[in-house]
């Protein structure tokens, strides 16, 4: 019994990622989850209490995912400025997965205290396997600088979400560039 309760679960997510890379938040609904999954719609309901609670449990699953790339593709490189290039990469390459949706429907939907709390601590664990990178790079405050380079990457993810793969370059190399070079004339263009 436990193990189709995590199949149905599993299921309901799945559908739920389709139906946000689909048609966005709007596109998420009860009956829509019900009718992708061959459930009855009062069965979704003993699965989740509300879409916020599906949008957070895509969360909680895919974030770690997400942060296990970035690591990934981060540790495949033999300098801080290159690791500091692949994390903000890394993540405008996620922020155009179709898996992303989830996160994005975060901020429009209301989300209660805890639940908020868990996804900024998610998100702050995505935050912090940068520092170590910006302390080889000489920050002073590493963690403050990290911070602060997670705002350039929302930012730059904001610009790609409506864009062409063209505009989408240009974004990610201006968000590299600004992280590694910051505002200065001497920076690449």
């Amino acid at each position: 019994m436990a193990e189709h309760r995590q199949l149905q679960r599993a299921a309901l997510l799945d559908a739920a990622r389709g139906l946000l890379t689909e048609g966005g938040i709007e596109a998420l609904t009860f009956p829509a989850l019900a009718a992708r999954t061959g459930l009855a719609r009062s069965s979704v309901y003993e699965y989740f209490r509300s879409r916020a609670a599906v949008v957070e449990e895509l969360c909680a699953v895919d974030f770690p995912l997400w942060a296990a790339e970035i690591e990934a593709g981060m540790a495949a490189c033999d300098s801080p400025q290159a690791q500091v290039e692949a994390y903000v990469r890394g993540q405008l390459v996620l922020a155009g997965d179709p898996r992303h949706r989830a996160v994005a429907a975060v901020s429009v939907l209301e989300l209660d205290q805890p639940a908020r709390e868990r996804i900024r601590s998610a998100h702050t664990a995505l935050v912090t396997i940068v520092v170590q990178a910006l302390r080889e790079l000489g920050h002073e405050r590493p963690r403050l600088a990290a911070a602060l380079l997670q705002g350039v990457v929302e930012a730059a993810v904001r610009q790609t979400e409506h864009g062409t793969a063209d505009e989408a370059r240009v974004v990610a190399d201006a968000a590299v560039a600004l992280a590694l070079h910051g505002l200065g004339a001497d920076g690449p263009a």
